[in-house]
């Protein structure tokens, strides 16, 4: 884990925003078109229109999060969904807790 690229990660406030979001997707983004955002994930665009930034913004900023470990995606035919690594961002808080 490379705390140092994690924490650029998130030292971005959408990023954050958009971390956070996930967390309680149903409430922070609008609803998805099929599926479950549990399971699934959430399409970018849901996360773009929650956010209210470009969708070419937006999946940078999931990209970044997605190349620190913070986000899974996972493709469905067209779609790109995402939802938080919840054993990642675990293992963080725990170094976090124990080494800082």
């Amino acid at each position: 884990m490379e705390l140092i690229e994690i924490f650029k990660a998130l030292s971005n406030p959408t990023r954050l925003k958009i971390l956070e979001g996930l967390k309680d997707p149903v409430k922070n983004f609008p609803p998805q078109d099929e599926g479950d955002v549990l399971v699934e994930g959430v399409c970018v665009s849901s996360i773009q229109e929650g956010i209210g930034l470009s969708q070419s913004t937006v999946s940078s900023y999931l990209a970044t999060l997605q190349r620190v470990g913070l986000v899974e995606v996972r493709r469905i035919g067209q779609w790109t969904y995402y939802k938080r690594n919840e054993a990642a961002i675990s293992a963080l808080a725990e170094i976090i807790g124990k080494e800082l």
